[in-house]
């Protein structure tokens, strides 16, 4: 169901084709329609059909891939039409539906959910907007992102969702031919960009950060009263302050192209060994944080551990700052090593010390170990297998968006930008990838042995050879 991938790089072909075959496992057959899970086993604080709304925007990322788009069309109607609930957990539900329209070239489906999209924002707006300060808040527990050092309040992630969801309803607006929405819709994004790069960002510390408000600061009280022991943690977070920590989720508004030029010192951090560089990461909180990876009972902690949810996020940033930045802090090096990195942590090793493709749900950044189930085996905890087969994060997409450069977009030029270079892979092939209703082949052949096409980079639509140069560049052609 998904595109074929060969590739010189063994583990990352492996661990793609493994990838695929996990998000197959986890498409449901309902009365209603096509779902995609997130457990594969049942847990007790999921919705309608064991669904969970927090991993969903990784859903349509990854599945808008298939060669089939009625699961999508059914998991999306499931959502705002069958019972689904889109706001249990945060969820970028019309930027990632706009982002399968980009692949599949259909606006019937955005179309026909835009009075959906439109109440589910309104929604979000009542019941998490801080009037005063002009951005939304959340509960770091219902960003699925527990424990967090940072905690609750205005976090980055809910304003970047919410700034996304803004655009992604006025372009499907401007689609539906209702300009007066698409024009209030982008201004309620511009609006919100402002206020996060004004209140949002620490110049002194060239990041990104979670602005502890009163709803943030009251729900820390209560994580408080319940974990003494977080006092020391949650107790640095001021009212109306910036938090003192560096998180992940800081690089997560280049994800929805929100900041203008100019932030991109942030960047930095994610490859600074005392920042988010590990061997297994990269981490949620930076290293350097006196309470990075402080003891807690809890299996699911964001103090720290890798997460393939975050990683995943901040794959899709950054290769939107390669392709839509002028900078020239990150190159497609850095894609690459963090590609390489996010792959080797796809693997658990077994008693016989083989190790076979595993996707779980938290690693230590060191050692590889899945935490939570390990934790959940130590107190043989009822659901310690749940996390096997974890649909939680995306994969394909990145190796389809990111190593082969397929760029989606709106109207007939298909551009194609690969973020490797010529000494890092040897070859690769795409093959059978369905854009805009056509059949797309792309492949890399850095002798002109392997795929008897000459050196270079190669383009076929529906069979037919449509483009060659003979080096690994961005390139462009009509459809």
């Amino acid at each position: 169901m998904f595109p074929a991938l060969e590739c010189s790089d063994t583990r990352i072909e492996q661990i793609y084709h493994f990838r695929a075959a996990v998000f197959q496992k986890h498409i449901k057959q309902h009365s209603y329609g096509h779902v995609v899970t997130e457990f594969l086993s049942e847990v007790p604080w999921a919705g309608k059909a064991n669904t969970i709304s927090c991993a969903a925007g990784h859903h349509f990322y990854e599945g808008r891939w298939l060669s089939r788009s009625d699961v999508l069309e059914d998991y999306a109607k499931f959502w705002f039409k069958h019972g689904g609930e889109p706001r249990m957990y945060s969820f970028w539900a019309a930027d990632s539906i706009y982002a399968m329209y980009a692949v599949t070239g259909d606006s019937t489906l955005p179309i026909n959910l835009l009075d959906d999209l439109i109440r589910n924002y309104e929604a979000w707006e009542k019941e998490r907007f801080d009037n005063e300060l002009g951005l939304f808040w959340q509960i770091d527990g219902e960003d699925g992102m527990e424990f967090s050092i940072g905690g609750s309040g205005c976090r980055v992630t809910i304003n970047s969702y919410m700034y996304g969801e803004a655009i992604a309803i006025s372009r499907i607006a401007k689609l539906a031919g209702r300009e007066k929405e698409s024009i209030l819709y982008l201004g309620k994004a511009q609006a919100l960009k402002a206020e996060v790069q004004k209140k949002l960002w620490d110049s002194s510390n060239g990041f990104f950060k979670t602005l502890s408000n009163k709803e943030g600061i009251r729900h820390n009280a209560s994580v408080i009263a319940q974990w003494p022991q977080l006092q020391t943690v949650l107790g640095r977070n001021k009212l109306n302050k910036l938090v003192p920590v560096r998180e992940l989720q800081g690089l997560l508004p280049w994800y929805f192209l929100l900041p203008d030029d100019g932030y991109e010192e942030a960047w930095h951090h994610l490859f600074d060994a005392e920042g988010f560089k590990a061997r297994y990461g990269p981490t949620t909180a930076e290293r350097r944080d006196p309470y990075f990876m402080y003891e807690h009972p809890h299996e699911c902690l964001w103090n720290g551990p890798s997460w393939p949810y975050a990683t995943s996020q901040t794959l899709v940033a950054l290769a939107n700052v390669l392709n839509e930045y002028d900078q020239s802090i990150m190159t497609s090096a850095h894609y690459y090593e963090l590609l390489q990195t996010y792959t080797n942590s796809q693997w658990v090793r077994m008693k016989d010390t083989t190790e076979i493709p595993w996707i779980d749900e938290n690693l230590h950044p060191d050692t590889g170990e899945w935490l939570a189930r390990a934790r959940l085996y130590d107190r043989n905890d009822a659901h310690k297998d749940r996390g096997r087969d974890y649909n939680h994060s995306a994969y394909c997409d990145h190796i389809i968006t990111g190593l082969a450069g397929i760029r989606p977009s709106i109207g007939s030029t298909l551009t194609i930008n690969p973020l490797i270079s010529s000494a890092e892979l040897d070859y690769f092939r795409l093959k059978d990838v369905h854009y805009h209703g056509r059949n797309v082949t792309v492949s890399y052949d850095a002798s002109g042995e392997k795929y008897g096409c000459g050196k270079g980079l190669s383009v076929w639509i529906d069979g037919t050879k449509a483009l060659h140069v003979d080096e690994l560049r961005k390139v462009s052609l009509q459809l």
